[in-house]
């Protein structure tokens, strides 16, 4: 008696997706040296107004931390839940902190 089962070949391997590779890291890189040139521009300025300034030396940081989370710590890519979740948290904290240092010291 011959107990061998025949085996079929298996077909449906899902693969994994192709690593993106260095093609994003170096636009990112690139992006976020061209916001830091022009925030340097805009501070040495003095034509522009200050609180311009402020502004558009936040939006650009915002930039610049949208695009550092997603491209160089790989939170757009799946399984980052939690990590997604303490950003969230941690940030939702730290306003409430600086709201509440804030509304000690001036009240």
């Amino acid at each position: 008696m011959n107990n061998h089962v025949e085996e079929k070949p298996v077909t449906n391997i899902k693969r994994r997706d192709n690593h993106e590779g260095p093609k994003y890291h170096f636009i990112t890189y690139a992006v976020s040296m061209v916001l830091t040139f022009l925030a340097f521009i805009a501070v040495l300025n003095e034509t522009l107004n200050k609180n311009f300034v402020v502004f558009l030396i936040l939006a650009m940081a915002v930039v610049q931390v949208v695009l550092q989370l997603a491209y160089w710590m790989h939170m757009k890519d799946r399984g980052h839940f939690y990590a997604i979740t303490g950003l969230i948290v941690g940030t939702f904290v730290m306003f409430t902190c600086v709201i509440m240092a804030v509304y000690w010291v001036w009240w």
